[in-house]
């Protein structure tokens, strides 16, 4: 193929891997970089001029958005949530295709009005994208991404699908769990915070049970994960809402339990439990002096700032993905695991969640780019194929497992 250009779109944390690994493309010819950080002309002297460079862009000018995307042959978009769907828009009109991690309908969003109002956006990108024969290229990235394209494998394994459980956990090696939480942030404070605080839902003994914010961490919700080749067990408490996922993976009727599932190490989830129904995780500010503060924004500034909830240059971060599903197969029977497990890369300094969340929107890219995914319209990552995720995280290293019992 001619050598092709990029936008890119945000260089946090995610953005900052999906650059990383788009340079590594000799078919990727030019990337330009928006981002409102002060030293970003400094950041990208470590890449070639002539193939990386910056661009002032005001993202609130749809105009001057517009006139940016027409000039390159697709977006990466890493930007915080609330850009999405804006971006999403704006590259489904000019005809240019997009990739990015985000969920254009959040399935933890609950309020009725703006529910309706994101799918009415997306089901307008979806019209525009078709019309126009590009791909607007959506959760792909590590949960939801990664979680989706390993739990479509192995539901197509089964003739019935009884039990589906997916995990996802960013979470510090063991041996860098060094503070009284056992946890570092390898996303922003405020978005764990938030996490921390949104309903969840799952089917159990084939009935829906919908979860309060304020009680995912209860113990009467949580569950144990054993995995010999961490070291450790894992506390696992609902995220997400599963309705939304059966739907996703095409299941049916005999679907008797389904959860999705974030993952911590052994004392998490007790101190969130207390924390949440002491108030720290409430959301309307409170008058302290002779100012106001959200509790949830001061306990994630208090968090943030503090040097041992980060992770230092030689501490590793872990990203697991697993799906657990049971069923019956011929009659029979059969129960399928598939995972993913990746550590910090000390050499490159990326993180196991900018890995798993970075490399996947530069493969995504780069699948586009080369023609190997030619569906068009709002997709997921249940439209790319097993194989070639397969084959872009081995790229990196990165393996994924499979075992039948």
């Amino acid at each position: 193929m001619a050598n092709k250009t990029v936008l890119l779109l945000g260089l946090g944390m995610q953005g900052t891997a999906a650059l990383h690994d788009l340079v590594q493309y000799e078919d990727i010819d030019w990337i330009q970089v928006v981002d409102n950080r002060h030293d970003l002309k400094d950041f990208l002297t470590r890449y070639p001029a002539d193939r990386v460079t910056a661009l002032d862009l005001n993202l609130a000018d749809t105009a001057a958005v517009e006139r940016a995307m027409t000039a390159v042959d697709l977006i990466v978009e890493a930007l915080p949530a609330p850009f999405a769907v804006p971006m999403g828009s704006a590259a489904a009109s000019v005809g240019v295709p997009l990739v990015c991690s985000t969920c254009y309908v959040d399935p933890r969003e609950s309020e009725p009005t703006r529910v309706r109002m994101l799918q009415e956006a997306a089901n307008n990108i979806d019209h525009q994208a078709r019309e126009c024969g590009v791909a607007i290229l959506t959760e792909f990235g590590m949960d939801p991404g990664i979680d989706l394209v390993l739990g479509a494998r192995a539901c197509n394994e089964l003739d019935e699908v009884h039990e589906f459980r997916s995990y996802g956990a960013g979470i510090p090696d063991p041996r860098a769990a060094s503070n009284p939480l056992r946890y570092k942030f390898s996303w922003s404070a405020m978005g764990v915070m938030q996490a921390y605080v949104r309903p969840a839902s799952i089917i159990t003994d084939g009935r829906l049970v919908q979860i309060t914010g304020h009680d995912i961490f209860a113990p009467e919700n949580l569950h144990e994960l054993d995995l010999p080749e961490l070291g450790t067990i894992l506390e696992c408490y609902p995220n997400g809402d599963a309705m939304r996922y059966a739907k996703q993976f095409g299941l049916n009727g005999k679907l008797h339990e389904m959860g999705r599932f974030t993952c911590r190490l052994p004392g998490h989830c007790a101190f969130w439990w207390i924390v949440a129904r002491s108030g720290f995780l409430d959301d309307q500010p409170i008058r302290v002096g002779d100012s106001t503060v959200a509790p949830l924004q001061f306990t994630a500034a208090v968090l943030q700032a503090q040097n041992q909830f980060h992770y230092r240059e030689d501490e590793q971060d872990i990203a697991l993905v697993r799906v657990d599903v049971r069923g019956l197969k011929d009659g029979k029977k059969r129960r399928v695991v598939y995972q993913l497990l990746d550590r910090r890369d000390l050499a490159t300094g990326l993180t196991a969640m900018q890995r798993t969340v970075g490399f996947m929107l530069s493969m995504g890219a780069h699948l586009i780019l080369t023609g190997r995914l030619q569906r068009s319209g709002l997709l997921t990552a249940l439209d790319v194929p097993y194989d070639a995720v397969v084959e872009g995280l081995a790229r990196h290293g990165m393996r994924i497992t499979r075992q039948v019992s």
